[in-house]
């Protein structure tokens, strides 16, 4: 039995215990680090040709601070354990770490092992189909597995690898890397223990925040993607991120329930909608549209901006004074442009209005960036087939990572012809979300063909939390900005900060809108905020100051008339609008949205509908009715709620089950 006077002091133990963890934390690190660079050795053949040593560094770079996540998780998966054991019955304590270490390390050999067939299989690391298993014929997928790839041989290889790696991890505990901390003189002992915590501190971020300090840098699943080239993109996940991703996904997935019609309800909502009778169950029958005949010129470009954070609330009026949207509302003032100041947005974050501008669906609580449907085909009410049969190439600009939200593989499925994002660009300065507005637009400007039509869909993300433009350097009179605050907001840094990005966004706005009528003269732009809801002056704004975005059409063709003196609309309604513009007579067309050229005044999304008048949320019994500006807030209560049903109902059902109403599709959903 230990005497008290052969135990460790506290601090001495508590060293020792630390010190296990970062070798192990170090070990891990530097496996995953080593499994990467190899994986991308071994299969290289899957790069494309182009790709360069820089793109391979940077891979291995981001991957190595992706993979400190995955090797704190694993560090801790034997720290917690094995302090348990401590606390407890300190014998077992090294049982722990060894039990807890061979666990680990055996699987991650066995992911190792299956992630280069996998890749061969799907050109992809581990991602949601994994999770199809559960409905598969195990037998037979374990016979196929067995003679297709190899699967004895492969087990055996990765149980011999991670029984080498388990004496590796088991050799380098009994060393003493970490030096056994003699108890120095009286004066230093605080300091040399601050020196070590703040050591445990920094190891504690970079395993937080994935390789960074802070949140703002961090490199998660979603955004790690930055080179150019699909295979490195994929690389740089380890196989437990990409365990993690395939998760996220798949429960984001299992969300997708969408909503609760009956077959007989969305036949009598879809043939209201369609205002035609309900005299069919193909839903198909009741999106069709048919164009009434161009009231435009047909530009030879067209392009959509959807920018990040562009409320509505600071083109008002009301906040004039603050100055940061004053070359958009120059623009409003020009003969060329027209505007619509109640719309909403499809949803509250990016990827909702992405989904609701390619796919033309509203939310309808389906995540559809992840489901199988969304990528066996484009939805016949998808914008770039659409387009493409109007005669325009279809191209796709993100600011950031083609990883995030499955962007650049949803793009394609529904049609895109190209997809460009932050790893095809010249600068990668910007944040951990993208590159920052101007250099987006400068690849845009100097990549896109004036000869051949095209519609261009540009998103960008400078205007988004962490907020890391100089704005400083970028002009911005922040000063004068703050003067003009109310008081208690005047020292709101952070406000401040967020104006001044909405500045940044508006002033590169305008100057590529400038830059982009200069060189391609015959060209419609439309301008659209991805969504609100991110700050305001008020602690307690209007849900119109809140919610709202603007839509604004200008350029070739462009008069102050084109759109219904009292039209509204949200993102699903954009595609139409631009589709009756252009189109010929007899052009048709599928959509859920209605144009605003032809008298639509009714917008709805996740949570609010709007007219020209008043805005509500639609969850209210009844509907309540706030007014916009003075405007009377007078609502067709009925009307409103049918139209709130059909859209949503139409959203859901399309997407999830076909074009065919049958009840026996919703047997057994639960």
């Amino acid at each position: 039995m230990q005497t008290r006077s052969s135990r460790l002091p506290s601090w001495q133990a508590f060293y020792s215990f630390t010190a296990k963890g970062l070798k192990v934390f170090f070990f891990y690190l530097a496996v995953l680090s080593f499994c990467r660079a190899f994986f991308i050795f071994w299969m290289h053949d899957y790069m494309a040709a182009a790709t360069s040593g820089a793109d391979i560094a940077v891979a291995l770079w981001r991957g190595a601070r992706l993979s400190c996540q995955t090797a704190g998780g694993l560090a801790l998966f034997s720290l917690v354990p094995a302090a348990l054991v401590r606390l407890f019955y300190a014998p077992l304590e090294n049982l722990a770490w060894r039990v807890t270490s061979a666990l680990s390390l055996t699987a991650l050999s066995i992911l190792y092992a299956a992630s280069f067939p996998y890749y061969r299989q799907y050109h992809t690391g581990f991602h949601q189909l994994i999770f199809n298993t559960a409905n598969e014929d195990i037998f037979a997928l374990f016979i196929s597995l067995v003679q297709e790839f190899y699967l004895p041989v492969r087990l055996a290889g990765a149980l011999l690898l991670a029984f080498l790696l388990y004496r590796a991890l088991r050799l380098l505990l009994t060393r003493d890397i970490f030096p056994a901390m003699p108890r120095p003189p009286l004066p230093w002992q605080p300091l040399r223990r601050a020196l070590y915590l703040t050591l445990l501190a920094f190891i504690a971020l970079l395993t937080t925040f994935g390789g960074s300090l802070r949140w703002q840098d961090a490199v998660n699943w979603e955004n790690a993607g930055v080179t150019n080239d699909a295979f490195l993109n994929e690389a740089i996940l380890d196989n437990f991120q990409a365990l993690y991703r395939a998760y996220v996904l798949n429960n984001r997935f299992l969300a997708c329930n969408g909503l609760d019609f009956t077959v007989e309800e969305i036949e009598r909502l879809a043939a209201l909608h369609a205002c035609r009778p309900a005299d069919t169950r193909d839903l198909d029958v009741y999106l069709m549209q048919e164009a009434e005949g161009a009231q435009i010129e047909k530009p030879r470009h067209i392009f959509l901006i959807i920018s990040e954070s562009y409320a509505n609330w600071p083109l008002l009026e009301k906040y004039a004074h603050l100055h940061i949207a004053d070359p958009t509302k120059e623009l409003l003032d020009a003969d060329d442009t027209v505007y619509c100041d109640t719309f909403l947005p499809n949803g509250p974050s990016t990827v909702a209005a992405v989904t609701g501008i390619v796919t033309g669906f509203a939310d309808a609580n389906l995540y559809l960036t992840t489901m199988p449907e969304s990528f066996a085909a484009p939805y016949p009410t998808a914008i770039a087939p659409i387009f493409s049969r109007l005669g325009y190439g279809t191209d796709f600009w993100y600011a950031g990572p083609a990883t995030w939200e499955r962007i650049e593989p949803f793009c394609r499925a529904q049609g895109f012809d190209q997809f460009y994002s932050r790893g095809d660009f010249s600068s990668d300065e910007g944040s951990v979300w993208g590159v920052d507005d101007e250099i987006l637009y400068r690849e845009a400007l100097s990549r896109i063909d004036p000869a051949q039509p095209g519609l261009h869909i540009l998103l960008n993300v400078s205007n988004h939390s962490p907020y890391t433009v100089d704005l400083a350097a970028k002009g911005f009179p922040a000063e004068e900005v703050r003067a003009a605050l109310p008081k208690e907001a005047q020292h709101d840094e952070n406000l401040l900060k967020e104006l001044g990005h909405y500045w940044y966004a508006t002033k590169e706005l305008a100057a590529f809108i400038r830059a982009a009528k200069d060189k391609f003269p015959e060209s419609l732009f439309v301008i659209v905020g991805d969504h609100a809801d991110r700050y305001n002056i008020e602690k307690t704004p209007s849900l119109y100051e809140r919610y709202a975005i603007p839509f604004i059409l200008t350029g070739h063709g462009v008069r102050k008339d084109l759109l219904d003196a009292e039209a509204a609309g949200s993102q699903i309604d954009i595609a139409p609008t631009l589709i009756e513009l252009i189109a010929p007579q007899g052009f048709h067309y599928a959509s859920v949205g209605r144009s605003l050229t032809r008298g639509n005044r009714r917008g709805v999304n996740y949570g609010f509908w709007i007219t020209h008048n008043a805005i509500g949320r639609t969850d209210t019994v009844p509907l309540i009715a706030e007014p916009i500006k003075d405007r009377p807030a007078a609502l067709d209560e009925e009307a409103m709620q049918d139209y709130i049903n059909a859209v949503r109902a139409l959203s859901w059902w399309r997407p999830k089950y076909g074009p065919m109403l049958d009840a026996a599709k919703l047997e057994g959903r639960e």
